[in-house]
């Protein structure tokens, strides 16, 4: 009986003490945290080149687009909201705004059938990477993502509104800017055919 007992005992103290006498390494990285999965958004390098086909500038006037760098979700070189490239669409957001949440996949939509006329561009504001991270990927929201840790992009248009749309035009100079709630698909058709003179 006591050496059946010692039998038993004895891994259950090897255990407590530290000595399992495996000394095998972990197999492989640990998983990845959630702050550390891919970005679900696209690149921004691409947004100071213009559209391979965009439309030929009006001559409209405007404001030019603010002077001011803004990071990447994707990570990378800032990019300077002003070097932007028309003609293209800004949605400003944030995770925790519902009417942003509504209208995300309208602009994911926008951008599928923008076809190299015109760009479509994020800039998450006032939001945690967490929340934007989960909101892109839970909406499959893939266009470029410019990060707003404040809201200097709306305080420089003299805007504080969420959701927040800005059109620009061929020029880089702001062609309308919205601010009526949650667009759909219809309404951002309409904005773009009236506004940059394209049609969905």
């Amino acid at each position: 009986m006591t050496r059946r007992l010692a039998y038993l005992l004895v891994p259950l103290l090897l255990a407590v003490a530290g000595c399992t006498g495996s000394t095998e390494e972990p197999a492989g990285p640990a998983p990845a945290t959630r702050a550390e999965r891919p970005s679900p958004f696209a690149d921004c390098a691409p947004l100071t080149a213009a559209p391979p086909s965009g439309p030929a500038s009006s001559g409209a006037s405007g404001d030019p687009l603010p002077d001011l760098a803004l990071s990447c979700f994707t990570g990378g070189a800032p990019v300077n909201v002003r070097d932007i490239k028309g003609p293209a669409v800004i949605n400003v957001w944030a995770s925790w705004c519902p009417p942003c949440r509504k209208e995300l996949p309208a602009f994911q939509r926008l951008s599928e059938q923008a076809a190299g006329r015109f760009q479509v561009i994020g800039v998450n504001s006032r939001d945690s990477r967490g929340g934007a991270q989960s909101i892109g990927e839970d909406f499959g929201v893939r266009f470029p993502m410019l990060v707003d840790q404040g809201d200097a992009f709306e305080r420089a248009l003299g805007r504080n509104a969420f959701p927040l749309t800005v059109l620009v035009g061929a020029d880089g100079r702001i062609r309308h800017t919205d601010s009526t709630g949650a667009l759909d698909d219809a309404r951002l058709a309409e904005l773009v055919r009236t506004h940059l003179g394209v049609r969905l």
